[in-house]
C-alpha cells in the first residue's frame, strides 16, 4: 500500500469510497445529499492542510484529509479525518492513514492533533485511536444520529504530538 498526495484526477475513482462512507451514515455527519461536488470541496483540503489516498495496485483503498483544527489562536492543533473502502476494512489501512496523519502533522510543526466528532459507535476507529496515544476528552451526548443505532455521542479525542 502507498499512501501519496492527492491529485485533481483522483475524485472520480475516489468519489465511490466517499459516498458509501457518507450515505451509510454511520459515522460522518456529512448529508447523504450532498453531490459529488459538495463532497469534494468539503473534503478536499486547501492549504495549509493536505488530502491524500492510499492506493494499491491501481485500486484506491482510503483517503484522508488534514490540517489546522481552527484558525488563528487555534491553529497550532492539528485535525484529520479518514474514509476507507469498505471491502478494505480490517486490513490497517486506517491505521496507516492514521499514522500519516500524525507524521505530517508532527513535520508542520503542530503540537497536538484533536478529532472534534469521533461517533462512540465507530467501535474501530475508537479502539484504534486509543491505541494510537489519544484519548477521549469529553463527549457530546446524542450528538450524533445514527441510522440504526439512534442518537449516540461524538467524542473528543486528543494526542500531544
Amino acid at each position: 500500500m502507498r499512501i501519496r498526495d492527492f491529485t485533481a484526477a483522483d475524485w472520480e475513482p475516489l468519489w465511490p469510497i466517499v459516498e458509501d462512507v457518507v450515505t451509510a451514515q454511520e459515522t460522518f455527519p456529512y448529508d447523504p445529499s450532498w453531490t459529488s461536488e459538495i463532497c469534494r470541496d468539503v473534503w478536499v483540503e486547501r492549504p495549509p492542510g493536505h488530502t491524500v489516498v492510499a492506493e494499491e495496485d491501481g485500486k484506491f483503498l482510503g483517503t484522508a484529509k488534514m490540517g489546522p483544527n481552527k484558525p488563528g489562536p487555534g491553529s497550532h492543533v492539528a485535525t484529520a479525518s479518514f474514509m476507507v473502502a469498505s471491502a478494505a476494512r480490517g486490513r490497517g489501512v486506517g491505521g496507516a492513514l492514521c499514522e500519516y496523519a500524525l507524521d505530517w502533522a508532527r513535520r508542520q510543526g503542530y503540537s497536538a492533533m484533536q478529532f472534534n466528532a469521533v461517533v462512540e459507535a465507530n467501535e474501530a476507529a475508537v479502539r484504534l485511536y486509543r491505541q494510537l496515544g489519544f484519548t477521549v476528552i469529553g463527549t457530546v451526548p446524542e450528538a450524533f444520529a445514527h441510522p440504526t443505532l439512534g442518537r449516540v455521542g461524538l467524542h473528543v479525542m486528543h494526542r500531544p504530538l
